[in-house]
């Protein structure tokens, strides 16, 4: 007999508590990520979970699934073949936006024109974490890193014209609008072809304490007060969050 599915059983619980930082954003993800897999009824011999290098990319070591842990940057591809070799699975991807954007910005481009049906969550917290707080693709103007500490010059990434170029499901969350983060993993998961999450994530170790913030609530008030949920549009503006089909 089958046993009842809770998003517990998608974990390894006996792993936990995690080895992220007080604070840090993953965790949240990782509990979202679970409650939309029980909401989808996914099985745990028909579902993979691949991820890349970085904070973030340690996720897949706490789900009770079949798993792989790639090497910087190749989440994308590692996770097309699977799903090439076998369709029946539902094969997802949990990295960061320094994995996806920056070593693997590559593949994410070739991902999205092909529209392979697999599903992308990405903690996005505008910083290198991992490796010390370094700038990296989504590292706001004037933002304070170890390598900007005059203040970043760069544009910031705009993935959500890449995704939609390619006329690929693009949704953006926070960590702190809990229930909106969820209804986009979900959607996101209901969706035939490419599929791309990208949630904004507070790391108060190696990003929010340079930028002045006092700890991880802060960083989750400023989630609060920045950014508006519009679902009733084709383009997010920057201070927005939604979904786009």
């Amino acid at each position: 007999m089958t046993k009842e599915l809770t998003y517990l059983n998608y974990l390894k619980q006996e792993r936990l508590p995690t080895q992220w930082c007080p604070g840090c954003g993953n965790g949240i993800i990782l509990k979202l990520s679970c409650m939309a897999m029980e909401k989808m009824n996914f099985q745990q011999k028909g579902t993979v979970m691949v991820s890349g290098i970085g904070c973030s990319g340690r996720s897949a070591g706490f789900f009770d699934l079949d798993s792989v842990h790639t090497v910087h940057g190749r989440a994308l591809p590692v996770a097309e073949g699977i799903k090439l070799a076998n369709e029946k699975l539902n094969v997802m991807v949990i990295s960061g936006d320094g994995d996806l954007f920056g070593i693997g910005g590559n593949h994410l481009l070739h991902a999205s024109r092909r529209n392979t049906d697999i599903t992308v969550i990405c903690i996005s917290n505008a910083i290198y974490g991992m490796t010390g707080g370094q700038c990296s693709p989504t590292t706001e103007i004037t933002s304070k890193t170890l390598t900007t500490p005059r203040g970043n010059v760069d544009s910031p990434i705009n993935v959500q014209a890449l995704i939609t170029a390619h006329n690929c499901f693009y949704g953006r969350s926070t960590t702190f609008h809990f229930n909106h983060a969820l209804k986009c993993i979900f959607e996101a998961l209901q969706h035939k072809g490419f599929s791309f999450v990208e949630i904004k994530s507070q790391c108060i170790t190696n990003d929010g304490r340079r930028r002045g913030f006092k700890n991880s609530y802060e960083m989750l008030m400023s989630y609060k007060e920045t950014y508006k949920i519009n679902n009733n549009t084709n383009k997010l503006e920057h201070n927005e969050i939604g979904i786009i089909k």
